[in-house]
C-alpha cells in the first residue's frame, strides 16, 4: 500500500545527490587571488596572456597555487593576503598600464567540483562589504542633446536643399524652424521628412510666420533614451575597470536608473571621482611620411620621436605616428552605430557629426584622400587609438563611414568605445552606501546563525511533538535546505541579506507541509483507519492544501519579483525557488522515508506520530 516503484525511490536518490554535491562548494570558503584582465573592453584573455602571467610571477619568485583562464581574465590562486599583494604588483609593473589587475577571492573547492561546474553562490556587498552607489540618469537632457544634434542636422540640410528659412531655434527637446510662406514651409518640411523619418512634425502660426516644430517620435524618444542608458553603462563599465574591481556589478535598475557595486572598495570619494570622469575623442592626421620609412619609425620607437608628431600604438599592437594637430574632437560626434558597408557588404561603423564638424570634416577628407585618419580616445592622461582608416574619398554631409572591420562583433565595440568617452547624458548619485569588510563578516555570522538556531528549534519542537515522523520531517527539511542551496549555486546567485532572510523564511514556511500531513494522519488515526491507510490518505488528502498554500505564496513571490527591484528581487527569487524545493521535499522525499520505514511492514499496529 504504501510502497513507491523503483523510479521514483531513484529520482529522490539523484536529487539528493545532486543537492549534495552542489551544495558543498559553499563550505570551502575561498582563497587569495588576483584577477588579470585587458583595459580594453574590445581584447579578450587568452593563453598567451596567461603565459607572460606565468613568467612574470616566476621572475618576482611567487609561487602560484593554480592559473584559471576565462573569456575576459586569467585568475591566480594564491597562498596568502601577503602573496596576494605581491603578486598585484609584480603583475602591473610586468604588464603595464593596458591591463587591470585586481584583488579576487576564489572558491577553495577542488578542481572535481569546479570541473563538473559546481560552484559556491556570489557574495552581495551586505556580507562581502564594498560601495553601493544608485545613479540617477537625466533623461530630459538626453532628449535636449538629441535636439542639439538636430538642431545643426537641420540647418546644415536646409543649406544644401536651398530652402530659405527666416531663423531655426531650439526649445526644450524640440527644434523650431521659421519660414515666411506656405511654400517654403511645405518644401522644408519634405526635406526634412526624407532625410530624418524618426522625426514628427507639427505645424504653427506665429504672427506672420510659419513654424514647423521638429521632435523625436515617441519610438525614436525611447530609443534614445535606452541608448543613453546603455552607453551610460558602457562608459561606466570602462571606467571602473581602472579601480581594479574584481567582480563589479553595474547593472540598469528600472528605467533611468543604475546601480554600481564595487566589492572590497572603501574609498568613496575614489569611487565617485572615477565614475564622474569625463574623457574625450579627437581625429588626427597620421605622419604619413615618417610611417612610410622604416628608419624614421624605428628612430620613433627608440625616443626620436619626429617634431610635430606623437607615437602611439593600434588595437593590434603596431606603431604609430600622429600628428600633434587635432583636426575635430568628440564634441562634434554626435552618434556612432555599427552597420554595414553599402557596397562590399562588409561591417562598419557610421558616425554622425553635427552641422560645423561636417564641414570640418568635408573639407579634411578632400584635401587628404588616399591617407590615414587616427581616431583617438583620450582618457585620464592615456590614449588609446581606436581605429585608423584610410580616406577614400571626399566625406560630406555630416556622416561618416568607418570600415576595415573584421566581424559585426568589432564594429559593435569600435562604435561603442567612438559613444563610450563620455555619459550620453549627466548622472546624479542618489543613493550611496558602504559597507565594511568586518561589517560584511558579522552579517554572514548573524545570518547563518539565525538560520541554524531556527533550524535547531523546528526540529526539537517537531521531535517532541511528532516522534517518529517528526524525525522525519526534519530530514525532509535538511533535504529542502540542500535543494535550496544547490539550486542557488547552480544559478550563480548573488547572496545577500535579504537572501539570507528568504532561507529563514522558507524554513519556517516549509515545515508547514510537514505538519498539514502529520495532522492528517493522526486524524485518520483517531477516525479508526489502520496505520498504513492512515498514511496513505493522510499524504494524499494533504496534498491539496499544501499545493494551494504554496501556490498563493508563489503568486505573492513572482509578484515581488515583477514589480521589486535590487534586494527585493533577490528576497523574491529565494523564496520561490524555497516554495518548490520544500513542496518536494515535503511530499516526495518525506513519504520516500516513511514508505521505507513502514511501507513493508505487513502487519502494521501503530506508527510513531
Amino acid at each position: 500500500m504504501n510502497r513507491y516503484p523503483l523510479w521514483k525511490y531513484l529520482l529522490v536518490g539523484i536529487a539528493l545527490v545532486v543537492a549534495f554535491v552542489y551544495t558543498l562548494p559553499n563550505f570551502y570558503g575561498e582563497v587569495p587571488a588576483v584577477q588579470v584582465s585587458p583595459v580594453r573592453t574590445t581584447e579578450q584573455a587568452d593563453t598567451a596572456l596567461m603565459q607572460r602571467v606565468e613568467d612574470a610571477l616566476g621572475q618576482a619568485g611567487i609561487q602560484a597555487q593554480g592559473l584559471a583562464l576565462d573569456p575576459r581574465s586569467v585568475k591566480v590562486r594564491l597562498a596568502d593576503t601577503d602573496t596576494q599583494l605581491k603578486a598585484k604588483d609584480a603583475l602591473q609593473q610586468a604588464l603595464g598600464p593596458g591591463y587591470t589587475v585586481a584583488l579576487n577571492l576564489l572558491p577553495a573547492s577542488p578542481e572535481w567540483l569546479t570541473a563538473i561546474g559546481a560552484l559556491p553562490m556570489y557574495l552581495g556587498l551586505d556580507l562581502r562589504g564594498g560601495v553601493h552607489f544608485l545613479l540617477q540618469v537625466d533623461m530630459p537632457r538626453a532628449l535636449e542633446k538629441a535636439a542639439e544634434r538636430y538642431h545643426g542636422d537641420i540647418r546644415s540640410l536646409l543649406r544644401e536643399k536651398k530652402v530659405r528659412y527666416a531663423g531655426i531655434g531650439r526649445e526644450g527637446d524640440a527644434v523650431e524652424v521659421r519660414l515666411r510662406d506656405t511654400a517654403t514651409r511645405d518644401e522644408a518640411r519634405r526635406a526634412i521628412e526624407a532625410a530624418y523619418p524618426e522625426l514628427q512634425i507639427a505645424e504653427s502660426m506665429r504672427g506672420e510666420e510659419h513654424i514647423l516644430s521638429v521632435r523625436l517620435s515617441r519610438p525614436a524618444q525611447v530609443k534614445t533614451q535606452e541608448f543613453a542608458l546603455q552607453q551610460n553603462l558602457t562608459t561606466l563599465r570602462n571606467r571602473v575597470n581602472e579601480l581594479g574591481v574584481a567582480e563589479p556589478v553595474i547593472q540598469q535598475q528600472g528605467v533611468d536608473r543604475v546601480v554600481v557595486q564595487l566589492p572590497g572598495v572603501q574609498d568613496t570619494a575614489k569611487a565617485k571621482e572615477i565614475l564622474g570622469r569625463t574623457a574625450s575623442l579627437e581625429i588626427r592626421m597620421v605622419e604619413e611620411e615618417a610611417m612610410q620609412d622604416p628608419a624614421r619609425v624605428q628612430a620613433a620607437l627608440a625616443g626620436q620621436v619626429p617634431f610635430g608628431a606623437e607615437l602611439y600604438y593600434e588595437r593590434s599592437g603596431a606603431p604609430l605616428l600622429v600628428k600633434k594637430a587635432v583636426v575635430l574632437t568628440g564634441e562634434y560626434i554626435t552618434d556612432a552605430q555599427p552597420g554595414f558597408d553599402g557596397q562590399t557588404n562588409r561591417p562598419a561603423v557610421h558616425v554622425s557629426l553635427d552641422g560645423r564638424g561636417g564641414r570640418i570634416f568635408k573639407d579634411v577628407t578632400r584635401e587628404n584622400v588616399g591617407k590615414r585618419m587616427a581616431i583617438l580616445l583620450v582618457e585620464k592622461g592615456r590614449t588609446e587609438v581606436v581605429t585608423a582608416p584610410v580616406i577614400r574619398e571626399e566625406i560630406g554631409g555630416g556622416r561618416v563611414q568607418i570600415t576595415g572591420m573584421d566581424s559585426t562583433e568589432e564594429a559593435r565595440d569600435v562604435a561603442l568605445l567612438l559613444r563610450a568617452g563620455a555619459l550620453a547624458a549627466p548622472m546624479e548619485i542618489v543613493e550611496e552606501r558602504t559597507v565594511g569588510p568586518s561589517l560584511g563578516a558579522d552579517n554572514i555570522a548573524k545570518g547563518f546563525n539565525s538560520t541554524l538556531y531556527g533550524f535547531a528549534a523546528i526540529a526539537l519542537f517537531m521531535v517532541i511533538y511528532y516522534q517518529a515522523f517528526g524525525l522525519v520531517s526534519i530530514l525532509a527539511l535538511a533535504t529542502n535546505m540542500f535543494l535550496l542551496l544547490a539550486l542557488l549555486s547552480m544559478l550563480q546567485a548573488t547572496l545577500t541579506l535579504p537572501g539570507i532572510a528568504g532561507i529563514a523564511l522558507t524554513l519556517g514556511m516549509a515545515i508547514d507541509a510537514n505538519v498539514i500531513i502529520a495532522e492528517r494522519i493522526r486524524e485518520e488515526l483517531r477516525n479508526g483507519m489502520s496505520p498504513q491507510a492512515a498514511i496513505k490518505a493522510g499524504y494524499d488528502r494533504a496534498w491539496d492544501t499544501i499545493l494551494d498554500s504554496n501556490i498563493t505564496t508563489l503568486i505573492a513571490g513572482i509578484s515581488l519579483f515583477w514589480l521589486g527591484s535590487g534586494p527585493v528581487r533577490g528576497f523574491a527569487v529565494v523564496l520561490c525557488l524555497g516554495i518548490l524545493t520544500s513542496m518536494f521535499s515535503a511530499v516526495t522525499v518525506s513519504r520516500a522515508m516513511v514508505n521505507l520505514t513502514y511501507g513493508r511492514a505487513k502487519r502494521l499496529s501503530r506508527v510513531s506520530i
